[in-house]
């Protein structure tokens, strides 16, 4: 029998250990049962222990064990590092079973088939898995298996395994990352998106997933108001209330902006996304504070639930963000579930919206004036321009039914300045023919307003028509005063310069913030049509009518009253002192051709 050993020899002379492997060989005569000798044969292993000891260091360092499996004899060999990794006393005889043990039970049958395939069709692996160790401590390993062969069978399997603890971890914060708003800390918009794939997948008849399209009401307003920081810190605060209203359990994103979205999956009937879109609503009603001031908030919430209000996932978002719309246009702070109704209406929306982007270039739209009438003498003061549209498909259009589709695709903006260059047109084309109508007057969008061009496209269309800017009256609707604040006051100083009326219509509907009277350079007032209804059968429209004229008379500006009716609506108006008005008791809105008609019936004033 051949005994060997590795022995350590101090060698101060070569400065450090020497290691020998030692093998002893003993020798016998025949017949004899002693050795008579004993053969001993030194060999220097130091290159071969250090490269060892190397090796150690090096799986040590990048946190790498090898293994080697046995299939015969069911044993399983580690390096030290792999006991380390796995938390194994040094003495653990490793085999299968016990190994295998520590993989939690996922991933447990993934290395088993993988050792499986291994021996039987000598395939190599890859495999990313999950131990629970001796001491308890969650780990990822990455375990790699290479089967080796002897005489054409799979004898065993050698490998290693690495600890990517590390790298996991952060591979599922930059996943949460990528899924989470920094601001709010909510899921963003693709957590929902893939989420609710999920939940479209896996719905079952009669509780498919339910979304609530949450939109803060005039947010827009107090962040321009506030500044971008503090707008930050109110959607920071708006987001903890409405997870605290739709609980912990229910997947809650910001959408974008100041919309959120809310979804309930599996949701089991419309009572619950009813009762959760009513808690989202009375989360708001308390103000925010914000340094030593309160803001009132409100919330909007549009409902649909999958698949009877949208049998993809696009239609079921359009047709949440359709009801959330109908909830502001009920009055903002309140909720209401997609209907058929409104699935009709948003057709006829996206019809509207796709004739709209060509009428501009199919010259679709027309204009038509009423004129503005002197209520003593009876002359013509001024014709106010009013759109139309004729359109193959959807006939003849008055501005109410497509005005607002215009304002929210943004094609308002080219359609405006189309009207400003028309009616300053046409003003010209009369005065060229001898009809001295003053001034044209033209609405003009929120929109159109903060679209930064405004006066330069005001400026083009006097300057190309030979106009003087007295000849053109801007209407626009209190909207206009407190959608940019900051840029509100530079773009009506740059109108006056060109000499151009300023007018807020329809005064008394809107916000009416009397501080932007005192502050913004107006020449007059509009009484909206709907408060001259009322007059004078009714009190309180004769006293707001009344109130409006004295605001403008105090402030020197001129009142026009639309939509004068009755002569004894003129005859209100003469007594107030207000001279100037239009509606269909003088004309309705008429071709260019009939003003002239009327011009010359009526004559203009001065």
């Amino acid at each position: 029998m051949i005994d060997s050993t590795v022995i350590g020899i101090s060698s101060p002379a070569l400065g450090g250990y020497s290691w020998l492997s030692v093998a002893a060989v003993p020798q016998f005569r025949e017949g004899e049962d002693g050795p008579f000798q004993v053969i001993t044969m030194f060999s220097d292993v130091t290159a071969l222990k250090l490269e060892s000891v190397l090796f150690d260091e090096v799986q040590s360092l990048a946190n790498i064990g090898g293994w080697h499996h046995e299939f015969c004899r069911d044993r399983m060999y580690g390096s030290r590092e792999l006991y380390r990794l796995l938390d194994l006393p040094g003495e653990t005889q490793l085999n299968r079973d016990n190994v295998y043990a520590l993989f939690v039970p996922d991933d447990r049958e993934r290395m088993r088939k993988s050792m499986d395939a291994a021996r039987a069709r000598n395939e190599a692996f890859d495999l990313e898995l999950r131990v629970v160790t001796m001491s308890g401590q969650r780990r990822w390993l990455r375990v790699i298996g290479q089967p080796q062969m002897q005489r054409g069978v799979v004898e065993s399997v050698i490998g290693t395994a690495q600890d990517i603890t590390a790298r996991k971890r952060q591979e599922e914060q930059l996943r949460r990352q990528a899924l989470t708003d920094p601001l709010t800390g909510l899921s963003n918009r693709d957590a929902l998106m893939r989420q609710l794939a999920l939940a479209v997948d896996e719905a079952q008849p009669g509780s498919g997933p339910a979304l609530l399209y949450v939109d803060l009401d005039r947010f827009k307003v107090i962040n321009d108001l506030l500044g971008h920081a503090a707008g930050d810190g109110l959607l920071v605060a708006a987001a903890q209330r409405l997870r605290r209203a739709v609980g912990a359990e229910t997947l809650l994103a910001r959408f974008g902006g100041d919309e959120f979205m809310a979804m309930i999956a599996p949701c089991p009937g419309e009572h619950t996304s009813r009762e959760m879109a009513l808690r989202i609503t009375e989360a708001f009603a308390e103000p925010f504070p914000h340094s030593g001031e309160e803001f009132t908030i409100t919330a909007s919430v549009g409902i649909a639930q999958y698949p009877q209000d949208g049998a993809t996932i696009q239609q079921l978002i359009n047709h949440a963000d359709a009801a959330m719309f109908d909830a502001k246009r009920r009055g903002r702070n309140n909720w209401q579930a997609f209907t058929p109704a409104l699935a009709r209406k948003l057709t006829d929306r996206l019809l509207i919206e796709t004739q709209l982007r060509r009428a501009l270039d199919n010259q679709e739209f027309y204009l038509r004036y009423q004129p503005q009438v002197d209520l003593v003498s009876g002359k013509v003061t001024a014709a106010e321009a009013l759109i139309r549209w004729r359109n193959r498909m959807l006939g003849e259009l008055a501005p109410d039914l497509f005005i607002s589709h215009a304002e929210n695709t943004g094609d308002i903006v080219r359609i405006g300045a189309w009207v400003i260059r028309e009616a300053c047109r046409q003003l010209r084309a009369w005065r060229d023919a001898g009809i001295a109508v003053p001034r044209v007057a033209v609405n003009v969008s929120y929109r159109q307003f903060l679209s930064d061009n405004l006066p330069e496209v005001v400026a083009a269309a006097l300057h190309d028509h030979g106009l003087q800017g007295a000849c053109l009256e801007l209407e626009m609707t209190e909207r206009v005063l407190v959608e940019d604040v900051p840029d509100t006051l530079e773009i009506f100083k740059a109108i006056k310069q060109l000499g151009v009326s300023l007018v807020i219509d329809d005064f008394g509907e809107g916000y009416s913030a009397l501080n932007y009277l005192r502050r913004l350079p107006f020449d007059g007032l509009k009484i909206s049509h709907h408060f001259m209804q009322g007059i004078p059968a009714m009190p309180t429209d004769t006293a707001i009518c009344e109130a409006i004229i004295r605001i403008a008379q105090s402030l020197g500006m001129v009142v026009i009253a639309e939509g004068v009716e009755l002569e004894t609506q003129r005859e209100f108006l003469v007594r107030q002192g207000t001279t100037l008005a239009q509606g269909y008791l003088f004309s309705r809105p008429i071709a260019p051709d009939e003003l002239v008609d009327f011009v010359r019936l009526h004559g203009c004033a001065d």
